[in-house]
């Protein structure tokens, strides 16, 4: 793992506006995560994890505070230059897939390299080796319709990397899958990171968490354990 910051957040805030009370998701998050790290933020259902994704991802804009990625500052970005921030620095695997059906397997993972200006052939020399590394290049011709739920979160693994991102975030991965395909997407996501790959997955099952080298944990709009402390606490005492 590397001292570089890929990830940093200070004093983060997002209030969303309601019929009621505005509805506070974020209540100023200190966040960072170096490059090399594979973390899953982790908490119950409303506790801000998602949040903090999206605005990671300049999928929304903080109320308050900043993020930076790849130390590149995210607010007052408009949309264009958010999307070429995402083209150049992030991979997002969604809980839902989002797959393209009207394409084939490859063409799904080739699109994301070509709208980032790669050459249409190299694109799909990238697409064809992501597929032979995710266990999926005889199924390139197919619709992703036919796939399995495991298989299926592959090709959106596979089209996170297409552009080779700094980070990838993946939200809620296993949240539509068996058990079996939950295991199978793990399994791979262990093999990126061993790769070098960097990786923040939030999630509300624990056993997903365990996957990660670190846990982050939330409630209430807050971090409330950075599992920087449990290591911390570790490495003393193999010293002592």
């Amino acid at each position: 793992m590397s001292d570089e910051l890929v990830v940093e957040t200070h004093g983060l805030q997002k209030t969303f506006e309601s019929e009621g009370a505005p509805v506070r998701a974020l209540r100023g998050v200190e966040f960072e995560m170096r490059r090399g790290e594979f973390v899953a933020v982790m908490g119950p259902s409303g506790c801000g994890k998602s949040t903090l994704l999206n605005l990671i991802a300049g999928l929304d804009t903080p109320s308050d505070g900043d993020v930076q990625v790849a130390g590149e500052t995210l607010v007052g970005k408009d949309e264009n230059q958010l999307a070429k921030m995402r083209r150049a620095h992030i991979g997002i695997v969604f809980q839902f897939f989002n797959l393209l059906e009207g394409m084939s397997v490859l063409e799904n993972v080739t699109l994301p390299a070509v709208i980032a200006g790669t050459p249409r052939r190299q694109a799909e020399t990238r697409a064809r080796d992501l597929l032979d590394l995710l266990g999926l290049v005889d199924k390139a011709k197919d619709a992703p319709g036919v796939l399995s739920g495991g298989q299926r979160q592959r090709l959106a693994i596979a089209r996170a990397l297409a552009n080779q991102p700094t980070l990838v975030l993946a939200d809620e991965p296993t949240g539509a899958l068996d058990s079996d395909g939950g295991r199978e997407v793990l399994e791979l996501f262990r093999r990126l990171h061993a790769g070098g790959q960097t990786i923040l997955l939030v999630t509300h099952d624990r056993d997903v968490a365990d996957a990660a080298d670190r846990i982050v944990h939330m409630r209430d709009g807050r971090i409330v354990d950075s599992g920087m402390e449990t290591v911390s606490v570790a490495s003393d005492e193999a010293s002592s």
